[in-house]
């Protein structure tokens, strides 16, 4: 990177300042860059040019529309702006002043530059200290050459970012048969690339990438119903997690591991590692992460029969909402608003009682509406069926079969399903064959079309649910 300009460099009543002692502290580029446009007369095109980031880039995170998290990034900013790099939470930058140790300087002694001007000085052994002296040079040579070598750039490191981005935001709406490609090619890319050699701040970004990547296999495994394959793509979303030391990342593999662990029957685990995440779902760049592990927690809790624990939960889940910040990924690493309140249904569902299940049919349909109402490329079919099937379970815990198969008609019409909604699909049926709906011929027929949906070849590949009682019983 070329060596900033003095004359631009930022001022130390600038450094000073509690304002931006606090914006580094917490990494807020938004506010750092607005502080050096306005205290140092540094521009965004400036800022962009001097920190190896493209313009818009940087236009992005000024307008707080993204955030700045991977390591090597951050590096380059505080040598680009040259912001010492304990004030970003960094090693010292080696452009950093050394601090003085109390003595006082002293004219260095000449040291002859060859072996010819240690002979010339009648040096005894000088011939043997000037090859050894050349043997140290080409070593620190050869080091510095070794620390230069890297097989990827910015530009590399940028589309990776840009097509997690683009996969995450696919995986909502497009079909996974055309996903899974696109994304075994992409985590090939990645893994080729951690073969090779990267400067540190590199590495990170790439097992950042990796982790993401590795999440969206996850989640297809799931969906397909292979939760052996889905548990070894979480193991290595948290150990990309752990090596890159990123929060978010590692917040979201908790998450992913709490969904699995539910599907699985096995809701006090899928309780335990929802809380267990919300310790790295905390502080700037982690967004709606902590309203989604609450939420989890609180279904889990519902379904293992934890009620008080659970309408607790669900309200902090709320709060965490009001206080969320923007994702750092879209698509299915975020938790959109209509997401968490399809689980706010599901959760007072599982709760019971007259007066919760009232609230869960407005949860239910405020999810329905919302999703309803949003971009179709947002729009998660799954999470829209899960909300209708919610419903249907409302109205049968008060005895409408009629209303319930309403609401199941706006699921029969989809041609596949996710391995969640066939079991939600099964539990269902397992509802309507008992006391009261089992002589009623509307029921008989609700469960038969249940049958012919979810033995058709589809989405799911037919799992099994984990135990035999409906999930919201």
């Amino acid at each position: 990177m070329p060596e900033p300009s003095r004359s631009k460099e930022l001022p130390v009543s600038l450094l000073t300042d509690s304002v931006m002692i606090e914006a580094c502290q917490a990494r807020d580029f938004g506010r750092i860059f607005q502080l050096v446009k306005v205290r140092a007369g540094i521009y965004p095109s400036m800022i962009a040019r001097r920190c190896d980031l493209t313009p818009s880039r940087v236009g992005e995170v000024v307008a707080g529309r993204r955030q700045l998290l991977h390591m090597d990034v951050i590096e380059r900013i505080s040598d680009g702006l040259r912001i010492p790099g304990h004030m970003l939470g960094l090693a010292r930058r080696s452009w950093e002043t050394p601090p003085s140790l109390g003595v006082t300087p002293r004219e260095p002694a000449k040291v002859p530059a060859s072996a010819v001007e240690l002979l010339v000085a009648g040096v005894p052994g000088a011939d043997e200290d000037a090859r050894s002296l050349a043997a140290d040079t080409e070593l620190s040579a050869r080091l510095a050459r070794h620390a230069a070598e890297t097989n990827v750039n910015t530009l590399v490191l940028e589309q990776f970012d840009a097509d997690v981005e683009r996969l995450a935001r696919d995986f909502v709406s497009r079909p996974l048969s055309l996903l899974i490609p696109e994304i075994r090619t992409a985590q090939g890319g990645v893994f080729q690339l951690l073969e090779g050699r990267q400067h540190p701040g590199q590495t990170r970004h790439l097992y950042v990438v990796a982790g993401w990547l590795s999440g969206l296999a996850a989640h297809v495994s799931l969906d397909l119903g292979d939760r052996s394959a889905a548990a070894t793509h979480a193991r290595t979303v948290v150990q990309c997690a752990e090596i890159s030391e990123h929060s978010p990342l590692r917040a979201w593999a908790r998450s992913f591991q709490s969904l699995a662990a539910y599907w699985a029957g096995d809701y006090r685990r899928a309780g335990d590692l929802a809380r267990a995440g919300q310790s790295e779902g905390r502080g700037p760049g982690t967004g709606t992460i902590k309203a989604r592990l609450l939420s989890l927690e609180a279904r889990a809790r519902a379904a293992e029969g934890d009620n008080h624990s659970a309408l607790r939960i669900l309200a902090l889940a709320h709060e965490a909402r009001g206080a969320a910040g923007p994702d750092e990924l879209p698509g299915v690493f975020s938790f959109p608003e209509a997401k968490q309140w399809a689980y706010a249904g599901t959760t007072l569902l599982a709760v019971g009682g007259d007066e919760q299940i009232r609230h869960a049919v407005s949860a239910s349909n405020r999810a329905v509406e919302l999703y309803q109402a949003g971009p179709e490329v947002d729009r998660s079919p799954g999470d829209l069926q899960a909300a209708h099937l919610d419903l249907a379970t409302a109205y049968l815990a008060g005895g409408e079969v009629e209303g319930a198969g309403a609401k199941l008609s706006e699921v029969f019409t989809a041609e596949g399903y996710t391995a969640s909604i066939t079991i939600r699909l099964r539990n269902l049926a397992a509802l309507l064959g008992s006391e009261p709906y089992r002589g009623a011929q509307s029921a008989v027929d609700l469960r038969a079309h249940i049958h012919e949906v979810t033995v058709r070849p589809a989405l799911a590949g037919n799992p099994r649910s984990p135990d035999d009682r409906p999930a919201h019983a």
